[in-house]
């Protein structure tokens, strides 16, 4: 199997799978087939891949269509189906990626037009996915596969009056989720400043409570659904929300704690919280996280996450 996950972060899936390594690079790591269950730090997980190689783009392109047109003899496309090819390893690798899944797209056409037609490209949504997946582990060389689980991470596209880039993490958290604030809820946002989260859920037509003694800024300052309190995060007791929302610079057990209290005092029924661990080992937060009093929780180190993984339940 082929795990992608974020460059710099690869020791972490590691330890996490708890898989020995048959070889690794900047972003993927690959080792034996195993369950790869409900994780953190791999973003993806390639089922039975194949190693596949192409010295020039053409010849990339061709050997994918090839490896396609052989794996889906016998089967039916009558509805959409995810093409997903992406790089890491060695620079230049995600320019490759991005070229090949272009040529493939016009070399699949002219073979197979009414499959094609209906590939949708990008990484699909969480879960087990049967499609067509590609990861460039170098130049000249890819691992190929049609069976995939996503855990939901991707890239988000950026709104210039979002106070700050913490903003972007909050959209890839509804997406990873499966759900996201909805006109007429009420947020509760821990940390508000400078309002990120805010108004990525006022967007959304949600009332948002921003705790903080901190300013809010740019399209959360004034925003009519965002009221801002100036007031500490760990004191603040409200009435129910439907969403609680943190994203401090504070110890992450600490707000595991706050996050424990607010639902042993049934004060939310959804949450995104953001744990930073820095330099400590994340797998012992990840286990507590995991043992939060709700249903369902996951915990992701998303595409927009550093050292720091984030709760969603």
């Amino acid at each position: 199997m082929l795990h992608a996950c974020q460059a710099g972060f690869e020791t972490f899936a590691v330890k996490e799978l708890n898989t020995s390594v048959l070889e690794r690079g900047a972003g993927w790591v690959r080792g034996p087939e195993l369950d790869a269950g409900d994780r953190c730090f791999p973003h993806y997980s390639l089922k039975a891949e194949t190693v596949l190689a192409g010295a020039t783009v053409r010849a990339s392109a061709q050997a994918l269509v090839d490896y396609f047109l052989a794996s889906s003899r016998g089967e039916s496309y009558d509805a959409p189906w995810p093409l997903l090819v992406e790089g890491g390893g060695e620079e230049g690798a995600v320019k490759r990626a991005n070229t090949v899944e272009e040529l493939f797209l016009e070399l699949a056409k002219k073979r197979v037009s009414r499959v094609v037609k209906l590939a949708v490209a990008g990484r699909p949504a969480p879960g087990a996915r049967r499609g067509l997946f590609a990861f460039f582990t170098g130049l000249d060389r890819f691992v190929v596969a049609r069976e995939g689980l996503f855990g939901g991470q991707r890239r988000m596209a950026d709104d210039p009056r979002a106070p700050s880039r913490s903003y972007l993490k909050a959209e890839e958290a509804y997406a990873a989720l499966g759900d996201g604030p909805k006109a007429g809820e009420l947020v509760v946002d821990l940390g508000a400043a400078p309002g990120g989260w805010s108004y990525s859920a006022a967007k959304r037509g949600a009332k948002v409570v921003a705790v903080d003694n901190g300013p809010l800024k740019g399209g959360a300052l004034g925003h009519p659904l965002i009221e801002h309190r100036a007031e500490d995060a760990f004191k603040f007791e409200p009435p129910k929300a439907d969403w609680l929302f943190c994203d401090m610079i504070e110890d992450p057990e600490r707000v595991l704690d706050l996050t424990r209290r607010w639902l042993e005092a049934g004060r939310c029924r959804r949450l995104v919280v953001n744990l930073k661990f820095g330099r400590h080992d994340p797998l012992p937060l990840i286990r507590k996280a995991k043992a939060l009093p709700v249903d369902g929780v996951k915990v992701r180190h998303l595409y927009h996450d550093r050292e720091e993984v984030t709760v969603l339940a």
